[in-house]
Parts: C-alpha cells; structure tokens; sequence
C-alpha cells in the first residue's frame, strides 16, 4: 500500500513501492570520459548502458533518484500503437513512414527483451496482446468501420492486428494487436544500472547538472566537472545544454505537456485477461494488469489534460475510480499516482543532434517506454557510427514538422493568454493564515505574488510564484502537491525544487 508524505500525499507510484532501487552518490571529483548523459529515467539509463556496452565511457547524472521521476510515474505498456491512429501517420507521412514508426516501437519492445534476456534481469517482461475498443463496449457503424480500415491497414503494412468481435474486458468490437507487452520498469532499470557499472559506467545521483561549457565539452554539477566529447539530454524536457536560448525557446514551443493520472487496484487472478486495453475516447482511457503470485493489479490510466490548466486535480482520480470500480466492482483500490506526457504537432517525438556534440530526446507522446528506449537505439546508433533506419524520421530538424502546423498554433495559442492573465488575476489570499495545513495557495503581498505551502505540522514555505523557466504563474496542484505551470509545464516540489522541466531553477526565496 502506499504510503503518505508530504510532497506525494497517497500518490505513491506502484513501482516504487514493489521493488527497490540501488543508490549511487553524488558527483564528487572531476571525471573525463567519453559521454556524458544527463537524466536517469529509461533514455537515460538504456543510453548509458548502450554506450557502454559499445566500448564508450560514460557518466549519467541524474539530479534526484534514477528512475524515479517520469518513468516512475509511467504505467508501463510497451506497444508499437502510436497515440496518432496508422491510418493518420500513412496519410500524413506516406504508408512507408508510417510503417517505419510502428516499427520502430516493435524493435523497441525487442531490445527491452533482449537487454532483460541478456542480462538476466528479472523485470517481468511478458508478451501480450493489446486492444483497441470503444469505450464501454459500445461502438457505432461509424467506429466499426473505422476499426476495420485500422485493421486492414495494419495487417497491409506487416503487423498482426485484426478485427474482433469482443474485446476481453471491455466488451464489444475493436482491434486486436499481437506481440506487445508488459513488464516491471524498476525492476529492468535496476538491472540497467548494474549492468552499466558492470561495464565500467558511473551514475552519480542527486547530482544537477548546474552548468554546460562547450570549449572544452563539459557538465559541472555543484562544482565537479564532468569533461566529455558528447552529451546526452535524457530528461524528458530537454535541458538548455549547449545550444542557443533563442533556438531552445522555440524548440519549446513545439511541445506540449500534459499531465496523465493512473489509479490501481487489487483483484482475483484472472479477473480481467492479461493485456493492455484502450479505448477511442478522447482523452482516452488504458488499463493494463500486473500480475503478483496471489493477486492481480490492475491499472487504469487516463484523464489528461494540459499541465497546470485544470484547478480540481483530484477530480480526475475520481472519475479514474468511479470508472473501474464499475467495471469492476470490489476492486481494492490502493494506488493513485499522475505523471506527464509530452505531445508533438505531428505526434512523433524528436530524437537527435540538438547541436554540436549534443543529442536530445523528447515528445514521447505517451508511449514513454518504447520511445525512450528507440531514442537510446537512435543516439547510441549515432555515438557509436552506426546507421539508423529511424534517425532521419525522428531528426529534430525533419521538415515533416510543417505538416502539424495547426495542432502547433492549437497547442500554443493560449500562452499570450495566460501571460496576460498572470498580469490582472487576482490572487487567493493575502494571508499567509489562508493557507491550510497540507496545502499550497497563491498569496498576494505588496504587488508581488507568493507561492505559499504550509506543511502538516504548519511550517511554512514561501517562494515568488513566478515559474522560472519563462515567467508564467505557477499554481497549486492538489493532488500531488506540486506547484504546476500552465504554460509550458514545468512543475515544483512544495518547496520550490524543480520536479520536472523546461524550468531548470527552483522558484526563487521571498526576498524578505
């Protein structure tokens, strides 16, 4: 069962309360090597272990425990489906392409398989099916056909998916996909990280990464450097790095973050057939199962919507709860836990040279596992001269990206918007006694805008409400008790540490 804290209040994920993780120390001498890789969720860490394993040195640095912030809030489904349907991606790329992009999440899934086989790592890698299906089992003339095509198309284009009558679980027809699969992240990127000390790699945690210098090639992180011939942006937002402001800030604008949320809940074995199920709602709903020696877990994800712009947060576990508790009644829920997504305008992530010696990977786009681990196929690809039949597809300059170019304008169109809002608004109180224990509110003070957390045992924190990253009003999040940026969604710990970007400094001290 999860426990409560302060910063994650019951919002615990369930990997992280199932298995352990090693602990590495911080960054403590200068260190020279080959590449330097910057993030320790699964780009990261199958980076560094690829590298390795190719003859490269290599340190990670992650800023707080690997494995533990994005990938750790994942639900951990390994499928080629793509968010964006095949039909759209054959018709916006050509059928070559959009075979090319499934493709590349099966060779994915495959390396997973293989790195868990050769490595001996226990993770609980099992191949399932997965099905597409209307949500409630109840689909019109309209969505049957368009299960059909979806079908046909795939099966054209080489994939084993067909047309069923029956989803298991969900009821009514849909979309049966073979040969994807489920398994236990932590546990594989444990055995990622033994693996990459193994082979001579470092990982060094709770170990920022302060400042980037291109001449000569190097990472300080609290006031050890780490020299290197390249760099590895892992994390999940790329980090500034070496490249330009300007060209960073508008590789910003080309992403858009969302934040998902998964509850989970113990039943009988065999309750609901081992797969993973979506549905065609938007935004839509995943269940998968993860299956113990005297009980399955069942895990529904979903109800996403864009970082900081939705006030009742909590909310969206409700209706995660209500939902599966129908389905499924007795269910035992005993997890709730949100992470985030990154969207693309043309739904594929970008994976490459950011600029001179320095790779990124973003934009994943909710297929968090398969993607991260094709851009460590990708960048590792690159590092070691190696060809890659996905490089140019998923290159961060493709021209590709003029194709997106309304979603683009939709994604962005709020951002002046809430510039101005940020301007006028009022704020929640003026007292910092408004503040309830456990909580966090905007306070207004002499003009300036305040975000104020008060703790359990009614401590106060108080930083400038101003997000760091481009100057939007941070807001409180009340079910993960973060501070959260509607605009490009960056989120903060209670205490105005950096939980994830495209901010890189904690909300600044209250002058006073």
């Amino acid at each position: 069962m999860a426990h409560r804290t302060d910063t994650h209040a019951e919002t615990l994920p369930y990997w992280t309360d199932s298995a352990s993780f090693p602990t590495f120390a911080k960054l403590d001498r200068d260190i020279d090597v080959d590449v330097a890789v910057i993030g320790g969720g699964i780009t990261g860490l199958t980076t560094a272990y690829l590298l390795a394993a190719g003859g490269r040195s290599v340190a990670l640095l992650e800023r707080t425990r690997c494995a533990q912030v994005d990938t750790g809030h994942t639900s951990a489904h390994l499928t080629m489906v793509t968010d964006t349907s095949l039909s759209e991606l054959s018709s916006r790329f050509g059928e070559n392409h959009g075979q090319a992009i499934w493709d590349a999440g099966l060779a994915s899934i495959a390396q997973i398989e293989t790195i868990a086989a050769d490595e001996a790592i226990d993770c609980e890698f099992v191949r399932i099916p997965g099905y597409q299906h209307a949500r409630d089992g109840k689909a019109s003339s309209s969505l049957i056909n368009t299960f059909k095509h979806e079908a046909e198309l795939a099966a054209k284009l080489g994939f084993d998916a067909q047309l069923v009558d029956s989803v298991p679980f969900a009821g009514g027809p849909g979309v049966r996909f073979e040969d994807q699969a489920r398994f236990h992240p932590r546990k594989y990127l444990a055995g990622l990280a033994k693996a990459i000390r193994e082979r001579g790699g470092t990982i060094y945690e709770h170990s920022n990464a302060d400042e980037f210098t291109a001449s000569p090639l190097s990472v300080t992180s609290h006031g050890y450097r780490v020299t290197c011939r390249d760099i590895v942006i892992a994390t999940h937002n790329p980090l500034v790095g070496n490249a330009s402001v300007t060209a960073a800030s508008l590789f910003q604008t080309k992403l858009a973050l969302y934040s998902t949320y998964v509850v989970a809940g113990r039943v009988a074995p065999g309750t609901v057939a081992d797969a993973l199920y979506w549905d065609t709602e938007n935004p839509y709903r995943y269940v998968r199962i993860d299956s113990r020696r005297d009980h399955d877990l069942v895990i529904v994800g979903g109800e996403d919507h864009k970082t900081g712009q939705v006030a009742d947060t909590d909310a969206c576990y409700e209706r995660l709860e209500s939902f599966v508790t129908r389905a499924i009644p007795g269910i035992d829920l005993s997890y709730r836990w949100s992470g985030q997504v990154i969207e693309t305008p043309d739904g594929l992530p970008y994976i490459g040279l950011m600029t001179d010696h320095q790779y990124a990977a973003t934009g994943f786009s909710g297929n968090g596992m398969t993607f991260g681990t094709l851009s460590a196929l990708i960048i590792s690809d690159a590092l070691l001269g190696r060809k890659n039949p996905w490089q140019e597809l998923f290159d961060p300059n493709r021209k590709a990206v003029r194709h997106g170019l309304w979603n683009y304008l939709k994604e962005n169109v709020d951002y002046p918007y809430y510039k101005m809002r940020d301007r006028f608004a009022g704020a929640e109180g003026r007292s910092l006694r408004a503040v309830p224990r456990g909580e966090g509110r905007i306070i207004e003070r002499d003009g300036k805008k305040l975000a104020v957390y008060r703790a359990s045992n009614g401590s106060t924190t108080v930083r400038d409400a101003t997000c760091t990253h481009m100057g939007c009003i941070v807001g409180w999040n009340a079910a993960e008790r973060s501070w959260d940026c509607p605009c490009h969604g960056s989120r903060f710990q209670p205490g105005g540490q950096v939980i994830s970007g495209p901010a890189e400094s904690p909300l600044s001290k209250d002058p006073r």
